[in-house]
């Protein structure tokens, strides 16, 4: 893969600063996270328990999406952007899962993913994962860098899992995605979700302090401004919904979590 950072040097990691893929990994139980980390996802669990539900449900979502994608749409290809760090069930483990030979992108800018990325590109012999060091913000290398791995001619999975609330600005939020939409070939699908305060009152609370932590800030949206993402898209059923009732393994409905997302495919001659 190269030096971490391209110029021979190691990725400098902050550990006086708490930052959200460490955070997201010490509630989801690993190991993966600094003192820093841990006093932040402590005092947003007091603020706000569900926050650990949460982050269980978007894992959940995301294998759930992406078993969909293999298996009934026969996706092999997958760019995962902000990937964060490594967890069970990543998205190359459950796609190739499927589809030995499928092509895995992720996609990231932190340097403690970077210091992870050769767990990351454990691929199965038949199959490639690459990562690519990128910031949402900057759709266009992030393109640029996935195209060396996949062909932007055949379908694509694009995974934007509780990313999309670090772009501050809903309008530019919207560009982004909308950029990274238009760059995949029909039968391509997007998959995103993200956070919101409608279900639980005390998570808006707790992220407004989470956000004068002094780490990357994140905005929790509404569902509506989330459907808003898949715009020009053909939603799949339920639609954008919260994340556990998205076609929930056994049926029922579950509990909503604040965490909002949906599948939606693009349309056009294939």
């Amino acid at each position: 893969m190269g030096d971490a950072d391209g110029g021979g040097r190691a990725p400098v990691i902050d550990t006086t600063v708490p930052q959200s893929a460490r955070i997201w990994n010490f509630w989801l139980g690993g190991s993966d996270n600094y003192r820093v980390d841990r006093l932040a996802g402590e005092a947003y669990v007091r603020a706000s328990p569900s926050i650990v539900d949460i982050a269980r449900a978007s894992r959940a979502f995301l294998t759930r999406t992406l078993r969909h994608l293999a298996v009934e749409a026969g996706t092999r290809q997958f760019l995962d952007v902000g990937t964060g760090l490594p967890t069970a069930q990543n998205t190359h483990e459950v796609a190739q899962a499927v589809h030995p030979s499928a092509r895995v992108v992720y996609v990231d800018n932190d340097p403690m993913v970077l210091a992870h990325a050769r767990a990351l590109l454990v691929s199965r012999p038949t199959g490639v994962c690459d990562y690519v060091n990128a910031d949402v913000h900057d759709p266009d290398a992030v393109l640029a860098g996935a195209a060396k791995t996949l062909d932007f001619d055949e379908p694509v999975g694009l995974i934007l899992s509780g990313i999309v609330g670090h772009v501050a600005d809903y309008d530019e939020a919207r560009r982004i995605v909308a950029r990274l939409v238009d760059a995949l070939p029909a039968g391509s699908h997007l998959v995103l979700s993200d956070g919101t305060g409608v279900v639980h009152r005390e998570a808006r609370r707790a992220q407004d302090a989470y956000n004068r932590s002094g780490a990357v800030p994140y905005v929790l949206r509404t569902p509506q401004e989330i459907e808003g993402f898949f715009t020009g898209l053909e939603p799949l059923a339920p639609g954008v919904v919260s994340c556990p009732r998205w076609r929930p393994e056994g049926g029922g409905e579950p509990e909503p979590v604040d965490l909002f997302g949906g599948v939606g495919r693009k349309a056009g001659s294939e």
